[in-house]
């Protein structure tokens, strides 16, 4: 049984694409020019590197949970975005144990930018024991 504050083993990545960003863009449809357009991001007041999308972000998490768990551990997962990821940050997922039900471990999970601010935080339920 893995006890409650256990920590969950880090995932990180070193540097954020802006290529990926913009395959994303194309992929989900996605309109704003903040993923692929510097010029968009200076006009809008936020600087001049690009600004990665919300999924791509919940992603790691994802990806720092199913290297955790296994790829078919995840049964939920519910986020809130606190900060930008920018093209070129370091992000690192990470989390904790909160509760234990059986094989049913609920996680307080997070994103946080090379600069130690949080892009993200929330809860994730995942299945363990399934590997």
């Amino acid at each position: 049984m893995i006890p409650v504050g256990t920590p969950l083993p880090e995932w990180r990545l070193t540097s954020v694409s802006p290529e990926k960003m913009k395959v994303m863009a194309a992929i989900l449809r996605d309109p704003n020019p903040i993923h692929w357009d510097r010029r968009a991001v200076l006009q809008k007041g936020f600087g001049t590197r690009l600004i990665n999308q919300g999924p791509i972000n919940v992603g790691y998490v994802m990806n720092m949970l199913m290297a955790w768990a296994g790829n078919d551990a995840i049964r939920s997962i519910t986020v809130r975005f606190t900060a930008n990821v920018l093209e070129g940050d370091e992000v690192v997922a990470g989390g904790k144990v909160t509760a234990v039900e059986g094989n049913l471990v609920t996680c307080h999970v997070w994103l946080e930018r090379g600069d130690g601010e949080r892009a993200l935080v929330g809860t994730a339920k995942v299945e363990i024991g399934r590997r």
